[in-house]
C-alpha cells in the first residue's frame, strides 16, 4: 500500500511565529468592548482620572480649584487622552488595511494583524461611545495636524524599523497612563475603570508583538544606522508624549478654567507632572535603550 505524502506542517517554525500564533489564540474569541463596559456607571460628577494623574496636580493653582472644577478637569483631560487614542488607532488601522493589498507576508503575521485591526476598531468604538454620551461636540482637530509623528505613521514603510518604533512608542506611552488609572479603581468613575481595563488587556498583546518586531529588526541594524535614526525617532517619541500627557489650552478652558492663564505652560513646568511622565515613559525608554536607541522625552 502506497503511503500518501504527509500534508505540509502548519506549525510555526520560528520564535516570532510562535508568539504570533499564541497572540492570535489569546485574541479568540473576540469580546466586543461596547458590551463589556458598564455604561450605567458613567458618572460625570466623579473623578475620571486619579488626582495624581491630572496635569496641574501639585501646583498652587490646582489647590485653589474647587472639587467640582477638579473633577471637570479630570474628565476633560481623560477625554483629551481618549481623542489622542482615537487619532493613533486610526493611523494604525489605516496602515494595517493598506498592508493587506501588498504582497502576502507571513501568514501568522497577517492573521495577527487582522486580530489587532478588529481590536483597535473595538477600542475606537468604545472611545466614541464615551464621547457620544458625554461630550459629542468635543473638538479634536489638533491631533490631525501634520507633524513628524503623523508623517512617519502615514508614510514610513510598514516593515521598517522607523514604523515599528513609532508603533511601540504609540502603544507603550499611553498604556502606562492606563495602568496608573486602573490601580486607583476606588477613586474614579466605574465606566472609566472598565474602559482602561479593556484597553490594557488588548494592548498587552499588541505591545508584545511590537517589542518582538523591534528586537528582530534592531538586532540586524548596524550601530551607525541607529545613530542616524535617533534624532528623528526621538522627536517622534516626544510628540507622542506631548500628545498624551500635556493637554492643550482648549482642554483647560472646556473644564471651566480661566482662559487668561497659560495652563499648558504651567503643566510643562510642574515638577509633579514631570516626575509622573518620567514614571510613565520609563519602560518605553528602557526597551529602546536595551535595543541600542538612547532616547529622552524632555
Amino acid at each position: 500500500m502506497n503511503k500518501q505524502p504527509a500534508p505540509p506542517s502548519s506549525a510555526p517554525d520560528t520564535a516570532s511565529e510562535r508568539l504570533l500564533d499564541q497572540l492570535s489564540r489569546n485574541s479568540t474569541p473576540h469580546l466586543d468592548p461596547l458590551a463589556r463596559v458598564n455604561w450605567e456607571g458613567l458618572d460625570q460628577d466623579a473623578f475620571w482620572l486619579p488626582e495624581a494623574a491630572i496635569s496641574l496636580y501639585g501646583l498652587p493653582q490646582y489647590e485653589n480649584l474647587t472639587i467640582p472644577r477638579r473633577k471637570a478637569l479630570s474628565r476633560f483631560e481623560f477625554l483629551n487622552f481618549i481623542e489622542a487614542g482615537l487619532w493613533l488607532e486610526s493611523l494604525f488601522m489605516k496602515r494595517i488595511g493598506r498592508s493587506l493589498s501588498q504582497p502576502r507576508r507571513r501568514l501568522p503575521e497577517l492573521i495577527y494583524h487582522l486580530h489587532e485591526l478588529r481590536e483597535e476598531a473595538g477600542h475606537s468604538l468604545m472611545f466614541l461611545e464615551l464621547i457620544r454620551r458625554t461630550a459629542p461636540d468635543l473638538p479634536n482637530d489638533h491631533f490631525y495636524r501634520w507633524n513628524l509623528a503623523n508623517v512617519m505613521a502615514h508614510f514610513a514603510p510598514f516593515e521598517s524599523i522607523a514604523f515599528w518604533v513609532a508603533v511601540l512608542c504609540g502603544e507603550e506611552v499611553p498604556d502606562r497612563m492606563n495602568r496608573f488609572i486602573r490601580k486607583h479603581r476606588q477613586e474614579i468613575c466605574p465606566s472609566v475603570y472598565d474602559i482602561v481595563s479593556i484597553h490594557i488587556m488588548d494592548e498587552a498583546r499588541h505591545i508584545a508583538h511590537a517589542r518582538d518586531t523591534i528586537e528582530q529588526r534592531l538586532s540586524l541594524t548596524p550601530a551607525w544606522q541607529k545613530r542616524l535614526m535617533r534624532p528623528v525617532i526621538n522627536r517622534v517619541f516626544r510628540q507622542f508624549v506631548d500628545t498624551f500627557y500635556f493637554p492643550t489650552q482648549a482642554t483647560y478652558e472646556l473644564a471651566g478654567l480661566d482662559p487668561d492663564e497659560d495652563w499648558p505652560r504651567l503643566a510643562r513646568n510642574n515638577p509633579h507632572r514631570i516626575a509622573f511622565v518620567d514614571q510613565c515613559v520609563a519602560s518605553s525608554l528602557r526597551i529602546l535603550r536595551d535595543n541600542g536607541l538612547q532616547l529622552d522625552w524632555r
